[in-house]
């Protein structure tokens, strides 16, 4: 059995359903995964928003210092950074509304998916969408 944060129908749906990606530690560094992994949900149709203390433009898209700046609805909140700093931008996401949270591979609270599956938020963590999705994306 897989652990509850890799769920394939949590992560299908998240796929689907999440429209708008506030990718957290995004800037204009094409050799930083994030980088990659924020324009090929680019090409795959979703919107990204970068969310970085310098709040740069990258992919074409208005860069926020944080979550709660961003002035329209955030479905997915997409974390790029280290388990022990993760879980405050789980939070956040409960905060701001947004409907799921992805920490990226190695990153893992498990004390942040508790906070936000009891919130209703969806959770994954430790996976890429990148990965996921030829056997879990929309087709």
């Amino acid at each position: 059995m897989t652990e509850p944060w890799g769920d394939p129908e949590k992560i299908r749906r998240i796929l689907a359903d999440g429209e708008t990606w506030a990718v957290i530690g995004l800037a204009d560094h094409p050799h930083r995964p994030a980088y990659r992994v924020a324009k090929f949900l680019q090409e795959h149709g979703k919107r990204i928003v970068p969310v970085h203390p310098d709040a740069v433009t990258v992919h074409g898209e208005q860069g926020y210092a944080t979550l709660a700046e961003i002035p329209f609805p955030v479905d997915v909140v997409d974390v790029f950074r280290r388990s022990e700093a993760a879980g405050e931008f789980a939070d956040e996401a409960v905060k701001i509304g947004a409907k799921a949270v992805w920490f990226q591979l190695e990153v893992i609270d498990e004390e942040a998916y508790q906070r936000a599956t009891a919130a209703g938020l969806d959770m994954v963590m430790d996976r890429c969408p990148a990965i996921e999705w030829p056997a879990n994306g929309p087709r």
